[in-house]
């Protein structure tokens, strides 16, 4: 059965949308059974203010860079129409979440309800509870490659978390694991019932022989008895 489910990440002018803070960059990436397909959704944003420097060395981007580009509520049906209803994965996703549902609150639309959530920190927190979980240090984890990643790019930064989420889920070839350990399996209780199974001998004609001397040194056997 396929299962379809959208990555996503955004990139934001600071950390709290209650005070202002808006987001400038959307990418998200749709996912088939666990596996990144080549259908993704990318867009850059104007904030409708400022981009605090502290901000910029983060990302990157400056205000002069989204001067021409649209505003949230020019893109948001492209990217709801991307995301459609389907689960949608995140690292750290309550801080995407909240940025996106604040957007979408300015503009009088519906907010991404939370049971959609998956929270790839959460998942990483309870694998690795005393390890850094973040998305480098689980890419270095993974031996997932980082050269690229010089500044937070909300559509590398999906493309890295996909790689991070197939490994989270158990790798590209989890399900080869337990096709393998079913057949193990099944050739374990297939030789347990073989060994049980009655196999009728022929005895030669000196076996015979044999049998009948040894029953006739035996007084009264009852073999002899009809």
């Amino acid at each position: 059965m396929m299962k379809r489910t959208v990555l996503f990440d955004t990139e934001t002018t600071g950390v709290n949308p209650e005070l202002g803070d808006r987001v400038i960059e959307i990418a998200a990436i749709e996912l088939i059974n666990d596996l990144p397909t080549d259908q993704y959704y990318h867009a850059l944003i104007h904030p409708e203010r400022d981009i605090p420097i502290e901000a910029t060395r983060v990302h990157g981007f400056t205000l002069e860079d989204l001067k021409n580009k649209p505003k949230f509520a020019e893109i948001v049906d492209g990217f709801l129409e991307f995301i459609r209803d389907d689960p949608l994965i995140a690292h750290n996703a309550p801080f995407d979440f909240k940025f996106i549902n604040s957007e979408l609150a300015r503009i009088n639309r519906k907010p991404l309800s939370f049971d959609r959530m998956i929270d790839t920190l959460q998942i990483a927190r309870s694998r690795f509870p005393t390890s850094p979980n973040s998305l480098d240090a689980l890419c270095r984890r993974f031996s997932i490659d980082l050269s690229e990643r010089t500044t937070h790019n909300a559509l590398l930064d999906c493309k890295l978390l996909s790689e991070v989420y197939i490994e989270l889920m158990g790798g590209r070839q989890r399900g080869l694991g337990f096709v393998n350990e079913q057949a193990e399996k099944a050739s374990r209780v297939y030789q347990t019932v073989k060994s049980h199974i009655p196999k009728y001998i022929q005895p030669s004609a000196k076996e015979l022989e044999q049998h009948k001397k040894f029953i006739d040194n035996i007084p009264d056997a009852l073999w002899k008895k009809e």
